[in-house]
């Protein structure tokens, strides 16, 4: 996802999970290239395109990741999201073997 692919509805709701309630244009734009940032790690991780409109875990993970990027503490987010992004390949891993499956 790119910057400009952000929807204002999931830019909307990051700023909410973030607590940011002022409109300001540069701020929308740190925050647009957050989650931009945040889908190609979070892709790159569950080997394929993951849906951030829809409640679970991708989406969960994103928000995180911006919360740790806007505070500059992005050095410790794998760290500390292991076990979720572990949990987030294996989702994945089981809908591909069940779509291969069938």
């Amino acid at each position: 996802m790119r910057r400009k692919e952000v929807s204002d509805e999931l830019l909307a709701d990051v700023k909410n999970h973030l607590n940011i309630t002022w409109d300001d244009s540069a701020t929308d734009n740190k925050i647009r290239g957050l989650i931009a940032s945040a889908t190609v790690y979070l892709d790159g991780k569950g080997g394929t395109v993951l849906d951030y409109d829809a409640d679970g875990l991708p989406r969960m993970l994103m928000m995180e990741f911006v919360r740790y990027a806007r505070d500059e503490a992005l050095d410790v987010f794998e760290n500390n999201y292991m076990s979720l992004i572990l949990s987030m390949q294996n989702e994945m891993a089981v809908m591909n073997y069940a779509e291969e499956a069938e």
